[in-house]
């Protein structure tokens, strides 16, 4: 199973993106579902994640202004990004956690710019 990450581009300040992230086939077991990102000269952070529990976690940063959700079937993760800002660019990437493993979407890059 892959994980297919997409939505990123260039938006200006302010601007909003949703990014999703798609499994190419159902993942069973899966513990816990995150969208990562990766700033310029910066290690990667967790953004946003759905628990073990199903609760939602944010970084403080984002707090308000992005929104995490999925589908049903757990195969598609999404990631509403409102009123961004430039310290909100980086290459976002997906992860999904499993008992049968850890899998990992390839990044794309979002884009805060005037």
């Amino acid at each position: 199973v892959q994980l297919q990450a997409s939505g990123g581009g260039l938006v200006q300040p302010g601007g909003s993106l949703r990014l999703s992230c798609a499994a190419s086939g159902r993942i069973f077991s899966i513990n816990t579902m995150g969208w990562y990102r990766q700033a310029p000269g910066k290690q990667r952070e967790l953004v946003a994640r759905f628990t073990a529990g199903g609760s939602k976690d944010y970084t403080d940063s984002v707090k308000g202004r992005f929104t995490i959700f999925r589908d049903d079937a757990r195969t598609t993760m999404y990631l509403q990004m409102n009123s961004l800002k430039p310290e909100d660019t980086g290459i976002y990437s997906c992860n999904f956690a499993a008992t049968t493993g850890v899998y990992w979407g390839q990044g794309t890059l979002v884009t805060v710019s005037s």
